[in-house]
């Protein structure tokens, strides 16, 4: 194989598949789900269930302003990714993983904002009874398992020294 460095060969594929994933599933649950009716997966506790949200995670909104402001900020954090994935070491693995899913998720979602002003498309339902978490997709998946990840591989990182 060419010299791609391994972090690319982690981060791409990764990257690319989470945002068709992202993509393709928002897209089947608009085609074929009505609007905020629940529809059973595993039990009461897996449901997938069609909402948009104009806002970001856990429905937070700035109004009028959310759209431009979102989608600013989502332009900016995938400037940030991708400038620390820039400085990420050529044979790390964890590190271009999380940061894959974060970018991915953050692209997933920015899409869904320019393409409809409804907002992002959210559908999975997940909890017991009337006890739910916020309704989500597969980009929030990748955000928040990307973000976790990279946490505890910044964490476990020691020190640069002095």
């Amino acid at each position: 194989m060419t010299n791609i460095p391994h972090r690319a060969r982690v981060f791409w594929p990764i990257f690319a598949g989470w945002v068709v994933t992202d993509y393709v599933s928002k897209r089947l649950v608009e085609s074929r789900l009505p609007l905020h009716v629940p529809n059973s997966i595993v039990g009461d506790w897996v449901r997938f269930s069609l909402n948009y949200n104009t806002g970001a995670a856990m429905n937070i909104s700035l109004g009028d302003a959310s759209r431009i402001v979102f989608t600013v900020t989502a332009l900016l954090m995938i400037g940030l990714i991708i400038s620390m994935y820039l400085r990420t070491r050529a044979d790390e693995t964890a590190q271009p993983l999380a940061l894959a899913l974060i970018a991915g998720g953050a692209l997933g979602n920015l899409l869904d904002r320019l393409r409809s002003a409804k907002g992002v498309v959210d559908f999975i339902d997940v909890g017991i009874g009337d006890s739910r978490f916020w309704t989500f997709n597969v980009a929030d998946a990748g955000v928040t398992c990307g973000a976790v990840l990279l946490i505890l591989v910044l964490w476990r990182r020691p020190a640069p020294p002095e």
